[in-house]
């Protein structure tokens, strides 16, 4: 097990021994971040929805299996602690529309309810696949975070499968002083 650990963070950039547990957590578990960030925090987090668009997609994007001029959902949210105000994570989706229950899909877009919630509501069956974890400058998101833009984030993009076929794929971030 640690041995797979080390590899999955080594792989991605990152070496095991520079990070919190709770970092290396964050970074490898396949299961909801939410939830387990509001276990950590002990406060509800609600979603900010920074951006949410339908588009077509220009290029293939092979990740998700889909070629250009498919429809996407491209969404950029903050989750942020109910009590404290705070954003403790930034995360992007790119959601393969046709893919989705439409329930489950008119709910994502009409609401402010974080994605891994919205698996759990609908019982929604899903496999995640770290694909990478890695840290870069803060840069536009620093703001987000009351941080400097030198300041360097953690992240891990994954793909997310249901019926056996990838609908989505999400990047996570957080600066890398939070849950040291």
């Amino acid at each position: 097990m640690i041995s797979e650990l080390h590899d999955s963070l080594n792989y991605n950039q990152l070496e095991p021994v520079e990070l919190s547990t709770f970092q290396r957590i964050l970074l490898v578990t396949d299961g909801t971040l939410t939830k387990i960030l509001e276990a950590y925090l002990t406060e509800q987090l609600q979603v900010v929805k920074l951006s949410e668009e339908i588009v077509n997609i220009t290029k293939d994007i092979l990740h998700l299996d889909i070629k250009t001029g498919c429809e996407v959902i491209k969404r950029n949210i903050l989750l942020k602690g109910q009590i404290s105000e705070h954003n403790w994570l930034y995360a992007e989706s790119i959601i393969v529309i046709e893919r989705l229950e439409k329930k489950f899909r008119d709910k994502l877009i009409k609401s402010h309810v974080p994605i891994g919630k919205l698996w759990i509501e609908y019982k929604a069956e899903t496999f995640k696949e770290i694909i990478i974890s890695a840290r870069e400058p803060a840069n536009d998101l620093a703001d987000y975070f009351d941080i400097s833009p030198e300041e360097k984030m953690l992240y891990r993009t994954y793909r997310v499968f249901s019926r056996q076929q990838p609908v989505m794929m999400i990047t996570e971030k957080f600066p890398e002083s939070y849950f040291v």
